[in-house]
């Protein structure tokens, strides 16, 4: 049967656009397993910033580059400040195929903004009830050569959105970007946006080559620690990468990037000794999969005992510390039950994981895929679905489930 075409897609009706109905099987799974008898939060969504990319050029405060933007504006196409222009993986071959009409679906004008309507209608769908948001193409800044570039971008997002997606959404929780090719902007950033009551955390595209280890970060970790609030490192592809480059197809470098970059800052993290530097700060690894923790906490502890000279800060274990740390559960690798299961036991996963959905992007996952793993029993389930992320995120979900006690 022969597909249609993106052109066809756009030709369609307005009415062929509803992300209620796109995830009516999702609303089946939420109704058939009783979600709203407990609640579930999402460490990991997407939105899609460069749709009002027109917006967030208002929020430049840089002359000079708010100029260049809105040049870009000017011939029609304001995401070119997000660097546009890659083929589009994400939108091809998967299995959401909502890409192409997105633009047409229609959100009442209420004043709430159209991000908040469409995270809400899917939300809802899934049966989640507060979700902590990221960028989409924003994540590749950390590429990007001009480090001004992603810190005024960056500024500038994260005031639209603080100032115009989040007020009237209680539900929604920013995680703010921080620009760490620019550690004073960085710095500056969590200085603005460290005491917001919608700012969950902050969050890192690791798809960078700055260590995480670099002296002029320690000021940002020290700040995020006083301010009691966690940081979230999130991966991502980079075909042009070095050890990806000669890769021919996009499922190797998507299979291989995500859990890359991942490996690389945490080993960095670990074996510096930030841990121990900064005991009370919360770290999240998010969208790099599971099966890779495994592989290093071995490897760590493997390389360790023979050279622990070379790590003296550390008091334990590499992989002890890793425990210490947090893991979003998407993409769950779940086509080996057995490995999966054994891989929940070693990391402790009923206190290190915290459920992502990822949504909407194609391998996304819903709540059922944890809460259908046979090997958890209920209280494991709703720790990693719920009780975890609001005890990172430090969230309230009383106002929705005022009777609700852990199990």
């Amino acid at each position: 049967m022969e597909l249609p075409s993106s052109d066809k897609f756009y030709s369609m009706s307005v009415e062929s656009m509803d992300t209620s109905k796109l995830l009516k099987n999702a609303a089946r799974q939420r109704d058939a397993r009783k979600f709203d008898t407990f609640p579930i939060i999402d460490c990991d969504s997407h939105h899609y910033e460069s749709e009002s990319a027109a917006e967030i050029i208002e929020f430049l405060d840089d002359p000079v580059i708010k100029q260049l933007a809105e040049s870009e504006k000017s011939r029609g196409k304001p995401a070119g400040i997000f660097g546009g222009g890659r083929i589009g993986y994400q939108d091809r071959g998967g299995r959401i195929t909502r890409y192409p009409l997105r633009r047409t679906e229609q959100t009442p004008g209420d004043g709430e903004h159209r991000t908040s309507h469409i995270t809400h209608r899917w939300m809802d769908a899934m049966g989640v009830d507060y979700t902590c948001l990221f960028p989409g193409p924003m994540l590749g800044l950390g590429l990007h050569p001009e480090a001004e570039i992603e810190y005024r971008l960056a500024k500038a997002y994260n005031r639209w959105l603080v100032e115009t997606v989040l007020p009237n959404s209680p539900r929604i929780k920013a995680l703010i970007c921080l620009p760490f090719n620019h550690h004073r902007g960085a710095y500056e950033i969590i200085e603005e946006f460290g005491d917001h009551k919608a700012v969950a955390g902050f969050c890192v595209a690791s798809v960078r080559d700055t260590a995480v280890h670099y002296d002029d970060l320690m000021k940002c970790y020290s700040l995020m620690e006083e301010i009691g609030k966690p940081l979230s490192f999130h991966s991502g592809t980079n075909w042009s990468g070095s050890h990806l480059r000669h890769s021919s197809r996009f499922i190797a470098v998507h299979s291989l990037s995500f859990p890359w970059y991942v490996m690389v800052h945490i080993a960095n993290w670990v074996t510096n000794g930030l841990n121990e530097r900064f005991p009370k700060l919360k770290v999240i690894w998010a969208e790099g999969g599971l099966a890779w923790i495994p592989f290093l906490m071995q490897r760590l502890d493997h390389e360790y005992m023979m050279r622990t000279s070379e790590a003296a800060g550390l008091k334990k274990l590499p992989s002890e510390y890793m425990k210490d740390m947090y893991y979003s559960t998407q993409p769950c690798e779940a086509m080996h039950p057995e490995q999966l299961e054994h891989t929940f036991e070693l990391i402790d996963a009923e206190n290190t994981l915290l459920y992502a959905s990822d949504y909407p992007h194609w391998d996304m996952d819903v709540p059922s895929v944890i809460y259908d793993l046979p090997f958890l029993d209920e209280k494991q389930k709703r720790k990693i679905l719920a009780e975890n992320s609001a005890e990172v995120f430090d969230i309230d979900y009383s106002d929705r489930y005022p009777d609700y006690k852990p199990l």
